[in-house]
């Protein structure tokens, strides 16, 4: 089974991607980053330049000839994405096929509609027997 971790209330949802991407790839693992909207995997990707002034995260796009040996990959669909180990699921939905991946990392916003998808997902994750927790980022200070 999978486990998965929500992550709720967050300000800044690609903001706190880029924290837990950063942090998991610090820490050895490999991230896949499902962003099935463009936009959203090019602003992701932009954040990842940026958000830490003295850092930077080694990252490239799922077509990428370096996608196997880069530790983050950012992809619109979970087949082109090389890793199994970290997902960040930056879309809406359940991504089919979550279930290779070691560790699902969700990250839902304080809007109704978010939190409305999130807990439809968290609800899927459930009835399929996948180990869940949940983090609220209101109670946490630095995400």
């Amino acid at each position: 089974m999978t486990d998965v971790r929500f992550y709720h209330n967050a300000p800044d949802r690609l903001r706190v991607a880029c924290v837990l991407t950063a942090k998991a790839s610090s820490g050895g693992r490999r991230v896949a980053v499902f962003a099935p909207d463009g936009g959203v995997a090019r602003h992701f990707d932009q954040m990842l330049w940026t958000f830490q002034p003295l850092a930077f995260v080694p990252h490239v796009a799922a077509a990428s000839p370096l996608a196997a040996e880069t530790h983050v990959v950012i992809g619109s669909t979970l087949d082109t994405l090389p890793h199994d180990d970290v997902l960040i699921n930056l879309g809406n939905d359940l991504p089919t096929g979550f279930e290779r991946f070691r560790l699902v990392l969700e990250i839902v916003g304080p809007s109704d509609d978010e939190r409305q998808t999130a807990r439809d997902r968290y609800r899927r994750y459930k009835q399929q027997g996948h180990a869940l927790d949940a983090h609220d980022l209101a109670q946490r200070s630095g995400e």
